[in-house]
């Protein structure tokens, strides 16, 4: 029995690891090794071909030849060598449209709604040299398919090569939104910063990038005729944002099949608005603050104001026009009415108008968020604005739920559109120990540190009817910056962030201990991209699959 053990341990050790992250729907592999000919050229067959595709076909071809990622096995790859000599040798890569397509721009379909987005593609790599294709019925499904092309490859002795031809996959997304939120606000990240966060995210088939772009810390952001916002809200002249480095990312991420929403929170989140318009914001930097305030500084918009309400919707229509996705998030999270008792102005607007807080935050959602809608946008808010707050929302609305995963089903009873980004599984921060000063013994607040494998559990439609189900858009992992920064976004983010996109590419269900040698693959040749992704175990376990499970 302990040599039968052995023989199994053995060969799950040392079995070839195909690196697909995320896993397709379908595939199918064989075990014949099959190189890549150094003159290897990638086609597009049709007519108005959009110049990102073709951007793209240039990166994935030379991403294939400079990754130089070495199989994941002991040798790696040093036993696969005696096979290249008889090894047939692939020149072509033909990426073809269905019939009745027509070609669009990955940006113009990457930008679309997430419920409007094709993404579904089928890829054929036949194992005796004849040309591989790539099938789609849109531009958006080629450049995933193109994705899923590249991860096939490994490297050595400058010989590029897989050991699992013939491949034949048919993929499409269980789910429409998968996202990375990234909070540029308390502590602000430079744009290469940002792109190579998007390049991480396009590898992973992550289509929406949720931008965190200010908040009570700073505001970054330079919005067109509302420049004193960032040029006294701003760490300083150099960290911010301008309209060229805003336009520069949403046009990377576009080219990458990553829209970009962003969000400007609002009535909470807002005390850097007082560094230009202070008679805007009730208990601006108030102490304690904690009394006021989720986390320093306190102060949050005197939205019973009439002129703050017509502001912050001339903010948002400035807004948007640099921003081409469908979404726009509004915030409304932890809003704190302790502010607004103390706050003279607003107590004051209140008894005169013999209104209460809550109609007044009604009043300030409906005209802020028709700015919204009448210029084709579809707000997004953060679950209190449903369940907390009696406020109304047009059903198009779309719901973050991120205090706990047990608030989903409340949010999806009421009929909304749900993005899965509960702190309980998707908080990237969690477990870091206490920021706040003066609290040596302090913890974080949602610990403990939420593992990737606890986030490739989750199980989007846990306690859902089949109607309720319908609602889940998908969800994303996010970063609260308070203890991040350009110094360690990658390691935080990379690859923890890979689980969910996986969750809700591939649907959930999958075995964590199935998927870590796949994640291995993707943390190198994540590194072998420039991304700093961290290790997940020694090296000596990633070369032996399954050799470092507990039970191995």
């Amino acid at each position: 029995m302990k040599l039968l053990a052995l023989a199994v341990l053995l060969a799950t050790a040392y079995s070839p690891v195909l690196a697909l992250w995320p896993q397709p729907q379908s595939i199918e592999t064989g075990s014949s090794t099959l190189r890549l000919a150094p003159g290897f050229q990638i086609t597009v067959t049709g007519h108005g071909v959009p110049g990102d595709l073709l951007a793209a076909v240039g990166r994935t071809k030379k991403a294939l030849f400079s990754d130089k990622l070495g199989r994941l096995v002991v040798g790696r790859g040093a036993a696969d060598a005696p096979t290249f000599a008889q090894a047939k040798s692939l020149s072509r890569l033909t990426l073809t449209l269905g019939k009745g397509a027509s070609f669009a721009s990955i940006t113009s379909e990457a930008q679309k709604a997430p419920e409007d987005r094709d993404e579904a593609y089928h890829l054929v790599l036949p194992a005796d040299g004849s040309g591989a294709t790539i099938t789609a019925n849109s531009t958006l499904g080629l450049f995933r398919g193109l994705t899923t092309f590249s991860q096939l490859w490994y490297e050595h002795g400058n010989t590029v090569y897989t050991v699992n031809a013939p491949v034949t996959i048919q993929d499409a997304p269980a789910y429409p939104y998968r996202g990375f939120m990234l909070d540029t606000a308390r502590n602000y990240f430079p744009v290469d910063d940002i792109k190579r966060t998007l390049d991480a995210m396009s590898l992973v088939k992550i289509n929406q990038f949720h931008w965190h772009a200010v908040d009570s810390q700073s505001f970054p952001l330079v919005i067109p005729g509302f420049t004193d916002l960032s040029d006294k809200g701003a760490y300083s002249s150099e960290q911010v944002y301008t309209v060229s480095d805003v336009r520069d990312i949403v046009s990377y991420a576009g080219a990458r099949g990553i829209d970009v929403m962003v969000e400007i929170d609002t009535p909470g989140h807002t005390a850097i608005i007082s560094q230009a318009h202070p008679d805007f914001v009730a208990c601006a930097e108030a102490s304690p603050w904690a009394t006021y305030a989720n986390e320093p500084p306190a102060g949050q918009l005197r939205f019973v104001n009439p002129d703050v309400t017509s502001y912050i919707g001339d903010l948002f229509s400035a807004a948007v026009k640099l921003f081409p996705s469908t979404m726009f998030s509004t915030g409304g999270d932890e809003l704190n009415t302790k502010c607004y008792d103390i706050d003279e102005p607003t107590q004051s607007a209140l008894n005169a108008s013999g209104s209460t807080l809550e109609q007044a935050l009604d009043v300030f959602t409906q005209k802020t968020h028709k700015v919204l809608e009448d210029k084709g946008k579809t707000p997004v808010v953060w679950e209190e604005m449903v369940l907390v707050h009696n406020v109304t929302l047009s059903k198009e609305t779309k719901v973050i739920v991120w205090i706990s995963s047990e608030n989903v089903k409340a949010v999806v009873e009421k009929g909304y559109k749900l993005i899965h980004g509960a702190s309980d599984y998707f908080y990237l921060d969690c477990g870091g120990g206490g920021w706040v000063g003066a609290n040596p013994s302090g913890n974080s607040w949602c610990d403990p540190f939420k593992t990737w494998q606890h986030a490739y559990s989750f199980d989007p439609v846990a306690n859902l009817t089949a109607e309720e189900s319908k609602l889940i858009l998908g969800g994303q992992h996010l970063l609260w910056a308070e203890q991040s920064g350009p110094q360690n976004l990658d390691p935080v983010v990379w690859p923890r962030a890979a689980s969910s996109a996986e969750l809700f590419w591939s649907g959930p269900g999958g075995n964590a201990s199935a998927a870590l040698p796949r994640l291995h693959d993707l943390s190198y040749r994540l590194r072998q991209r420039g991304v700093n992704a961290i290790a997940l175990q020694p090296e000596w376990c990633a070369l032996r699959p399954g050799a470092c499970d507990l039970t191995a």
